[in-house]
């Protein structure tokens, strides 16, 4: 069982998405999305936010 019950959805300037605790402050090069819940409802929204797991950098030079 987890420590922690409410989670809040977090990303990076590569786009790359998790989750982290609300109780803790998030992590330097993260930033908040605006959606918090439980674990199965953030990675709920992640699943369906994030469908190209990708970091941004290699899309990009992909894309090129």
């Amino acid at each position: 069982m987890d420590a922690f019950t409410v989670f809040t959805v977090v990303v990076n300037d590569e786009e790359q998405h998790s989750i982290w605790p609300t109780e803790l402050d998030v992590p330097a090069g993260w930033y908040e999305v605006g959606r918090s819940g439980s674990k199965q409802e953030c990675v709920a929204y992640i699943d369906e936010v994030w469908t190209d797991i990708r970091p941004r950098s290699v899309r990009e030079a992909l894309a090129r």
